[in-house]
């Protein structure tokens, strides 16, 4: 089934159905901190790259430099970039002192983070809000980097990009995605997923429509770990009139049907616009044992989603897989469940 994608299109959405979806969204945005956008990524781009998380491994770095030199990017890292604390990538005042650096400093066009692991929570409290909001830039990565998306959004309002990190594939369709999302300021960008290599059987990389419909809300998200440690804390994230977008990996059904419950026992699903499913890649069971004692992962979203009634689509090309999505942490978009696709009605850099 060839059913994944990547389409771009300015022509199929015009500029009066731009306009009154913005209009639509003034009185749901009322309230919130202002959005800040960052400039669009240009060819030649200083990259300063970050291990907020993990620690990197001897490959990492050179792996990284030839993935964003192979974009024409610049790289740039400090000496910091190799210290190790443990399982972490240095102390947490170091791998914050490295963020406030990177925005900090005019040569630095883009943040990049090298890997994802364990970490990025434990430092929120030492980076430096008030130079990330006066210097806004291009930051992404994704997995345990979600902590840090959700910080920097809550505290400043700043669009930030839940994408590769620097040791991801870099293949064709991931840096397409990843160039028209972070270069283009005009037109809306629609997108489909891709299927995955070998994977036409599994049911972690199928679609399932849990709720059809049609969904429009500022898009935020990430791993859905790291999603539902952030409740309770000061970086957590309003999600009425939000569309979420989750990916999960090595999580058992039961683990997922935690972390779903804990956040609706928080409140965290009421005022929801829909929910947009990436890949929970290695969350079902294999064995044939523990099938007939368990719910399957499927079974679990349908049992948790389900009733909220919005739009739920399962199978976008997010997640820890080889075919990403570069989705912006904060603007406008359209789930279509029917279609299958994500659209970001606005532009995300500027």
């Amino acid at each position: 089934m060839n059913r994944r994608k990547f389409i771009i299109s300015g022509s199929l959405l015009s500029t009066s159905i731009i306009a009154s979806r913005t209009n639509a969204f003034s009185l749901t945005l009322s309230g919130m901190s202002e959005t800040i956008k960052p400039k669009k990524l240009k060819k030649g781009d200083t990259v300063g790259v970050v291990a907020p998380a993990g620690y990197l491994k001897e490959d990492h770095l050179k792996e990284t430099r030839e993935n964003l030199e192979g974009m024409g990017l610049k790289v740039y890292y400090t000496d910091r970039i190799s210290h190790r604390n443990g399982y972490l990538g240095g102390t947490d005042k170091e791998r914050a002192e490295d963020i406030n650096h990177m925005f900090a400093n005019d040569n630095v066009d883009v943040i990049f983070a090298v890997r994802g692991g364990y970490g990025c929570a434990r430092m929120l409290d030492y980076i430096n809000y008030d130079i990330v909001k006066k210097n806004p830039k291009i930051l992404i990565g994704y997995s345990d980097i979600t902590s840090l998306l959700y910080a920097i959004y809550a505290k400043t309002g700043l669009v930030c990009f839940h994408g590769p990190v620097g040791i991801s594939t870099f293949n064709d369709y991931s840096v397409r995605i990843m160039e028209d999302v972070l270069m283009n300021t005009n037109e809306p960008v629609i997108l489909e997923s891709h299927e995955e290599a070998y994977t036409s059987e599994d049911p972690e990389y199928q679609f399932t429509v849990i709720n059809s419909g049609t969904a429009e809300g500022v898009l935020v998200g990430g791993n859905l770990s790291i999603v539902a440690s952030m409740v309770g804390t000061s970086y957590d994230i309003d999600l009425k009139d939000k569309i979420l977008f989750l990916e999960e990996i090595g999580e058992d059904p039961y683990r997922i049907d935690r972390m779903l419950t804990q956040m609706e026992l928080a409140g965290k699903f009421d005022g929801i616009r829909g929910f947009a499913l990436g890949i929970f890649k290695n969350c079902d069971l294999d064995d044939e044992e523990d099938k007939q004692k368990s719910f399957s992962l499927h079974e679990v979203l349908f049992d948790r989603l389900q009733k909220f009634n919005v739009p739920t689509l399962y199978g976008l090309s997010f997640g820890h897989v080889t075919n990403k999505f570069t989705l912006p942490f904060g603007i406008k978009a359209e789930l279509n469940v029917n279609n299958r696709t994500l659209t970001l009605l606005e532009s995300s850099v500027l």
